[in-house]
C-alpha cells in the first residue's frame, strides 16, 4: 500500500466533514493526490500531517463555490448521505452535526473538524488553514461554543436507536399513525431534500402529528413511478447511525437518516431524495467513511 492510499480514508473523512458532500470530498482527495504526486516527497517529514494540510486547503477552496450553489438550492439543503463503518463516532459525522457545521464559517468549520474530531495540534491546523496559531485557537473556541449550543450530545445507545428505527419503519410501511407517534418526539422535524428534481416538502414538517401523517401517507402511494409493492427498504449504517435506503427495481430512490432525543425517540428525520446526492449510497465500491 502506498503512503497516499494508507491515508486516503482519513483524507476523505476530513474533506467530507468540511464539505458535506461525498462527491466534492472525492474531488478534493483526487486533487490532493495530483499535488502529492508532483511534490518532492523526500522533503516531507510527516506524510499524514502534510496530506491532511493539503486536503484541508483544497476543501476550503471548494467550500466557497459549494456554499454559493446552496444559496439558490430548491427547498432544504441536506448533506449527502454516506455509508459508514460501524466503529465511526455516531455524532461527529451525523447529518444533524453536518447541518450544524453548515452554519459555521469555512475557517471555523475546518478548524473544528481538524481539532475537535481528528485532534490535530494547533500548529499543524494553523499551517493547514494559513492562519496564525492564536487566530486558529480563537476560531476553535467560537466553533466549539456554537456547536455545543446547537448540538447537545446525548449518550448513544445504538441498540435502542436501531430498535426505534425498525419500529418506525414497520409503522410507516403499514400506515400506522399510532405506531409512528410512539417513536416520534413531540417536536420532531422532518426535512426533505429533493433539490427541485423530485417530489418533496420545500419547508420542514414540524410536530409529531404532521410528521406521522406525512410518513404514513407517502408510504401508501407510488413514489417517482415506483409502486409501494415494488419498493425495497434496507436498514444500513448511514452517517454513524441506523438509516434506511429505499430502492426501486433499478435505482436507489431516497434515504432516511435520524436524530434521536435523550429518551430515544426520533427528534429529526432527514430525507434525501435528490438523485444527485445518492451516488455515495448507490456506488457499492466507494469505501465507507471512517
Amino acid at each position: 500500500m502506498t503512503v497516499f492510499e494508507e491515508h486516503r480514508r482519513l483524507l476523505f473523512a476530513i474533506a467530507y466533514r468540511i464539505l458535506g458532500s461525498a462527491g466534492d470530498a472525492e474531488d478534493a482527495v483526487q486533487d490532493t493526490w495530483l499535488k502529492w504526486s508532483a511534490a518532492d516527497r523526500s522533503r516531507v517529514a510527516d506524510p499524514k500531517a502534510y496530506l491532511a494540510r493539503m486536503v484541508t486547503h483544497q476543501a476550503m477552496d471548494q467550500f466557497g463555490a459549494a456554499r454559493r450553489r446552496r444559496e439558490t438550492y430548491v427547498g432544504p439543503w441536506l448533506p449527502e448521505p454516506i455509508v459508514t463503518a460501524g466503529e465511526v463516532d455516531a455524532d461527529d459525522v451525523s447529518v444533524a452535526m453536518l447541518v450544524v457545521l453548515e452554519t459555521l464559517s469555512p475557517l471555523e468549520r475546518a478548524v473544528f473538524v481538524l481539532r475537535e474530531i481528528f485532534d490535530f495540534p494547533y500548529p499543524e491546523i494553523a499551517t493547514a488553514v494559513e492562519r496564525t496559531e492564536p487566530a486558529v485557537r480563537q476560531a476553535a473556541h467560537r466553533a466549539r461554543e456554537h456547536v455545543r449550543a446547537r448540538r447537545p450530545r446525548f449518550p448513544a445507545d445504538r441498540r435502542r436507536q436501531r430498535d426505534v428505527t425498525e419500529r418506525f419503519l414497520a409503522a410507516a410501511s403499514g400506515g400506522d399513525l399510532n405506531g409512528l407517534l410512539e417513536v416520534l418526539a413531540p417536536d420532531v422535524t422532518l426535512w426533505t431534500d429533493g433539490g427541485g428534481k423530485v417530489r418533496h416538502a420545500r419547508r420542514p414538517v414540524i410536530g409529531a402529528q404532521r410528521v406521522a401523517a406525512w410518513m404514513a401517507g407517502v408510504s401508501q402511494v407510488p413514489y417517482e413511478g415506483v409502486a409501494p409493492a415494488d419498493m425495497r427498504v434496507e436498514l444500513v449504517d448511514l452517517n454513524g447511525g441506523p438509516g434506511l435506503v429505499f430502492s426501486g427495481p433499478d435505482r436507489v430512490i431516497s434515504t432516511l437518516s435520524f436524530d434521536f432525543a435523550a429518551d430515544g425517540r426520533i427528534l429529526g428525520i432527514y430525507n434525501v431524495a435528490n438523485p444527485d446526492k445518492l451516488h455515495a449510497v448507490t456506488q457499492a465500491g466507494r469505501p465507507p467513511i471512517s
